[in-house]
């Protein structure tokens, strides 16, 4: 697990389309608790506009799952209006947008 921690963190932190686009496919190839844990952490490490561009396409245009992800990344940078706009278009549910 090791070399998939160090390959996730590395996408993570690199954040091009790609890479991003690589952490979303694995949420829906490996439907196992350690994959999304893995997923999660490494989303967090988006930092560069590339990367926050494509998390935001996946916020509106995504399957559930990514959408979900994608909603996870912004309401942990406050990004509130951008979480209500995805509700307003019926992307996520106010509860993914905004419970705690």
């Amino acid at each position: 697990m090791n070399g998939r921690y160090d390959t996730y963190k590395t996408w993570g932190l690199s954040g091009t389309r790609g890479d991003v686009d690589a952490l979303m496919n694995a949420l829906m190839t490996d439907d196992d608790l350690a994959t999304t844990r893995l997923v999660d952490f490494a989303l967090g490490l988006v930092d560069g506009r590339e990367g926050v561009a494509r998390l935001r396409h996946y916020l509106f245009h995504g399957a559930p799952r990514q959408r979900n992800y994608a909603a996870l990344y912004f309401k942990r940078r406050g990004h509130v209006a951008l979480l209500s706009e995805a509700v307003d278009r019926g992307a996520i549910d106010g509860q993914q947008a905004f419970s705690r």
